[in-house]
């Protein structure tokens, strides 16, 4: 079986042989992501290295054409910001059938609240739910965050609860969607963990060396992982949703390009179990407030706007801390004006103002210097206040009673085209 996944692996895009590093200087893997450029990583080099494929303007085309009457494409396809894929074009088959798929995503909850880089695949997320009436599963990683970050087990459990209100906060239905903790479920769902039994018996030790790069002294909790995040791929494992007896439904996973490692594993897998490989959409990485030479990180407060934060800290954030690709003077921005390319501050609003011409507007003007570094904070500082009250404001509707909802394993309201009939709960 070995010889047999290393031979595949020579000529597959799903190879997973580890292509983290990059001699220009970028470093991406499932933790950590830097880049020696202030422009950030170089997305066609990780393409390239991971061997998935670009988002193509016919791939975009086709999307649209399948999308319900009156629905505009999502300005996180428009844009380029979910730039990479593999295997979306099943998912279009399924839509273009009318039929339905599942999606799936997650977070690994390393602190007690979000910020806004973490929104980026839930509010993708939700828009692809809306958009086709689909059932969702929703992982929270908190065996993962005990594991690697050294936290005690009541504090990574705390974390995920405070996580999972910020999560429903974006407006999930919660007729379809299941949100779970691994400590939780894994212990309600003899399928959820059977599937992670098989998968690891189907993954080598040097395999996960070779994706992950671990090393001889990471404790064996940390090789045994990745199953467990490879698992909800796979509608077997949530009998609840799809039936006992359903045939494995096709998932799509919206997702940051750090997290492909997992699913490249996964979808070399797939085929051993007889079930269909999961289809990816990577994002790229909002940047950290300093720069895009690093993503925003929840362990740094000055580098990172949160969804606990005011109104006057979001201020002072931006107007301190947003790396400029503005001139050194006014006179000299007036005269070569300003590099979009690595201002922090239209970095953002290319993530979070929805209006496509007023957004080029902005480039247009801050590049001719006809628009000034405070004037393009003032834009996105304006934008990020109203998006972060609103979340606020929804958040605190969460109750204990809603979050238990969200995570009682329970049937979901949707067609389950497997056995053509409807689930509903």
């Amino acid at each position: 079986m070995s010889n047999q996944i290393e031979e595949s692996q020579q000529q597959s895009p799903d190879s997973t042989e580890n292509h983290q590093c990059n001699d220009d200087g970028d470093f991406v893997d499932p933790w950590t992501v830097t880049s020696s450029s202030q422009s950030g990583p170089d997305y066609d080099k990780l393409i390239a290295r991971f061997g998935s494929a670009r988002v193509t303007d016919d791939l975009l085309k086709r999307f649209e054409s399948a999308l319900p009457a009156g629905t505009k494409l999502h300005h996180f396809l428009r844009r380029g910001i979910f730039f990479s894929h593999r295997d979306l074009e099943p998912i279009l088959n399924k839509i273009e059938k009318g039929e339905k798929f599942f999606l799936y995503t997650g977070r690994g909850p390393s602190s007690a609240s979000l910020h806004v880089g973490h929104l980026i695949p839930f509010i993708f997320t939700k828009w692809l739910q809306d958009t086709f009436d689909v059932p969702l599963v929703i992982q929270l990683t908190d065996d993962e965050k005990f594991l690697w970050r050294g936290l005690k087990i009541e504090e990574v459990k705390k974390h995920a609860l405070e996580n999972i209100k910020d999560i429903i906060a974006c407006g999930f239905d919660v007729k379809k969607t299941f949100i779970f903790t691994d400590t939780d479920y894994i212990s309600k769902s003899r399928a959820f963990y059977e599937n992670i039994l098989k998968i690891q018996r189907l993954v080598t030790f040097n395999q996960v060396k070779g994706i992950f790069g671990f090393g001889d002294s990471d404790c064996i909790g940390k090789i045994a992982f990745p199953a467990i995040q490879a698992a909800p791929s796979f509608s077997t494992s949530f009998p609840q949703i799809f039936g006992t007896g359903s045939k494995c439904q096709l998932c799509l996973i919206p997702c940051a390009i750090d997290q492909d490692p997992y699913f490249r594993m996964t979808r070399d897998v797939a085929p051993k179990l007889k079930y269909p490989k999961p289809s990816l959409l990577h994002s790229t990485f909002l940047p950290a407030l300093g720069g895009a030479m690093s993503k925003m990180s929840a362990s740094d407060a000055n580098n990172s706007i949160f969804l606990t934060d005011t109104a006057n800290q979001i201020k002072n954030k931006i107007n301190k801390y947003a790396f400029s690709g503005g001139g050194g003077s006014v006179e000299e921005h007036r005269e070569k004006g300003g590099n979009c390319d690595v201002d922090v501050s239209y970095q953002y609003l290319r993530y979070f103002l929805d209006d496509d011409d007023h957004l080029e507007q902005i480039r247009c003007d801050y590049s001719s210097g006809k628009m000034l570094t405070g004037e393009i904070k003032k834009e996105i500082i304006t934008v990020l206040q109203e998006l972060v009250a609103k979340h606020q404001q929804a958040r605190k509707e969460i109750t204990t009673e809603i979050v238990e909802q969200f995570m009682t394993p329970r049937e979901l309201n949707f067609v389950n085209t497997s056995t053509t009939t409807t689930t509903t709960k």
